[in-house]
């Protein structure tokens, strides 16, 4: 996922994670795109990393993938690298979204909008004010008499029909009927739904005035977007597509993004901060208009490295470069999950047309930790193979093993495809996404060994969205900014060097056909995209602090800005060092792989713990 980083040191004890929901935006994967719109990294086990104690994780990420495992094997500094901690506290890690208008999505503002007060309908002048009390008391079922009758004096039929629409309009929830009484003519207003007519009201007295969207700002400490979305929605008794964003956020993690939800008020929304820990919403307006994905231009963060071995020098050295020259824009190590199983493995049984392998990677027994229901799970499918039977041992259903096995259940071993089907569509193309991850980083190694940091005869470049391959003359005139690399696909180009020729070779030796990148399926029929070697992050800056407490948070957050709490100080005899850098990032690129070029160090989970574990211990 471009926009949201993982949980690189997680806390002894995770706290649960909710699945995400079934109303996912539908990801193309039928055009190439300069940068495509990144899905959310698959977990395997629906209820989150925390494994009950600190230990039984770092025993699991014992068998966790490095980054070699995933083709990150290059950088393109030549300063020293040092050693440093990433995420030892969620509050290390802070995000701010950059809008469409290119602005910092900052939290600044619990007020609720003042509106306009209604300008009065012209419907509402055809009843007297007691005929519009015996209405309003109609409405909320509180009129004994159980219904209303306006008499029509002037028996025109557009007099009547401009009754009937007036109390239809203004008094959602009731019904009106012409009845005749000693001469005369009556309107009767009533109630035709029962007592659920009460919510009428409710749903139908948005006014035409305000946009149909209320657009906030969400304020979340180590949720993700879709947990976050998750309680919105059930505090709000609403579903969760009702909700848009731009991009979703990490967990382990400070994050401030957008959100649009369809008819919620900003009273409604502002209430929920006086229920919800680590959520705070802001910054309330209404638009006409939702989210959608991809629509962001970026993500500013605020990154803390804690316990630094690296000099002034070494420091000073690395953030220059990183300003001046970027980092390989490699797919960073959540892409690829975090268990003995890495995703693009099952990816490539997915392209493979192997799905007794696919349902083999997913369900079974593998090294390291788990929960032990997962385990016992696993067990049982290993030797009964039988879905009913595996599924018992879950007590969370909604996990991708839980919907695999489900499917399994319901159609059968023989209906594989259609079994797993039953995984969230999102979660199902995140597999191949990850191969085709997986390839990208492998074949960008390869470039970057053949050829460094510069444009070469044979290379691609992208105009107006249209990929080009670089004669040795324009490859003069162009830089290593400019340069892309494909993500295998049918509708791609490769470069014409001998790496472009890599691509035939790898997918060979996984007997797909690169000619043939179309899948019986068409779900998983990719057709490629491009992106970039190089990223050269904006508005980078740094410093280096000195604190005594490593339970301190070392960032001054938007909330505790509004709760006009003094910044964090710094003591500069403190015992511990940290790095504090900020820099902004475009969208489908990862903060851990322009923090992987700073300290030159594996960012992996699996290296990131046992460092972690040896500092603390």
């Amino acid at each position: 996922m471009a926009d949201a980083e993982p949980m690189l040191v997680p806390a002894p004890g995770g706290e649960k994670r909710a699945c995400p929901a079934l109303e996912e935006v539908d990801h193309s994967t039928k055009r190439p795109r300069p940068e495509g719109e990144e899905t959310e990294p698959l977990e395997e086990d629906g209820e989150g990393e925390g494994l009950g104690s600190g230990e039984a994780f770092a025993e699991m990420m014992k068998h966790g993938l490095t980054e070699l495992d995933v083709g990150i094997l290059k950088f393109v500094s030549e300063h020293q690298g040092f050693s440093g901690i990433l995420k030892e506290r969620y509050s290390d890690f802070v995000v701010h979204e950059i809008n469409k208008e290119g602005k910092t999505v900052l939290l600044d503002d619990l007020s609720v909008p003042e509106e306009e007060a209604p300008v009065e309908q012209p419907e509402s002048q055809v009843f007297t004010e007691e005929q519009k009390q015996q209405l309003e008391q109609l409405q909320l079922f509180k009129n004994k008499e159980g219904d209303v009758s306006i008499e029509v004096a002037d028996d025109t039929k557009e007099k009547r029909t401009l009754v009937h629409k007036a109390v239809k309009t203004l008094y959602p929830g009731l019904e009106t009927k012409t009845e005749e009484r000693e001469g005369k003519k009556f309107i009767v207003a009533y109630h035709a739904a029962g007592q659920k007519a009460l919510a009428a009201p409710r749903k139908h007295s948005w006014p035409k005035s305000r946009g149909a969207f209320c657009h906030f700002v969400l304020y979340k400490e180590n949720r993700d977007t879709m947990e976050a979305i998750n309680v919105l929605s059930k505090f709000l008794r609403m579903r969760p597509n009702v909700f848009s964003y731009m991009g979703t956020k990490d967990k382990r993690a400070i994050t401030v993004q957008e959100i649009a939800v369809l008819k919620i008020t900003a009273e409604r929304l502002s209430h929920l901060n006086k229920c919800l820990n680590n959520f705070k919403l802001g910054n309330f307006c209404y638009k006409k208009h939702p989210l959608k994905l991809g629509e962001l231009q970026g993500n500013h963060f605020t990154v803390v490295i804690r316990n630094i071995t690296g000099t002034e020098e070494q420091v000073q050295q690395a953030m220059s470069s990183l300003r001046e020259t970027g980092f390989i824009n490699y797919y960073g190590m959540q892409r690829f999950g975090t268990t003995a199983v890495p995703t693009h493995q099952v990816g490539k049984a997915i392209l493979q047309d192997n799905w007794k392998e696919v349902i083999d990677l997913i369900l079974k027994p593998r090294p390291g930790a788990e929960k032990g229901y997962l385990v016992k799970c696993r067990e049982e499918w290993a030797q009964s193979q039988d879905p009913e039977a595996a599924l018992q041992k879950l007590p969370v259903k909604r996990c991708v093993e839980g919907q695999l096995l489900r499917g399994l259940s319901m159609y059968g071993k023989k209906n594989i495809i259609t079994a797993f089907a039953m995984i969230p569509r999102n979660n199902r193309l995140m597999y191949i996404h990850s191969y085709q991850s997986f390839m990208w980083n492998t074949m960008v190694s390869r470039r970057i060994e053949a050829f460094g940091l510069k444009a070469v005869e044979g290379d691609l470049v992208l105009r107006g969205g249209t990929a080009f391959v670089l004669s040795a003359a324009e490859a003069e005139t162009h830089s290593i900014q400019d340069v892309v690399m494909p993500l295998p696909g049918f509708d791609v180009i490769y470069p014409t060097h001998h790496v472009g020729k890599g691509y035939r070779e790898m997918l060979s030796a996984d007997n797909l056909d690169i000619d043939n990148m179309r899948h019986r399926v068409r779900d998983y029929s990719l057709a490629g995209a491009y992106r970039r070697i190089l990223i050269k992050p904006s508005d980078v800056s740094w410093e280096v602090i000195n604190y005594e407490d490593p339970r301190v948070s070392l960032v001054h957050t938007d909330v505790e800005k509004l709760e006009d709490q003094p910044p964090p100080v710094f003591n500069k005899e403190g015992k511990y060092r940290a790095l504090r850098m900020e820099f902004s990032l475009p969208p489908s690129t990862y903060a851990t792989m322009a923090i992987r070029e700073v300290l030159k160090m594996d960012t992996s989970i699996k290296n990131q713990t046992q460092l972690n574990t040896t500092w603390l211990n």
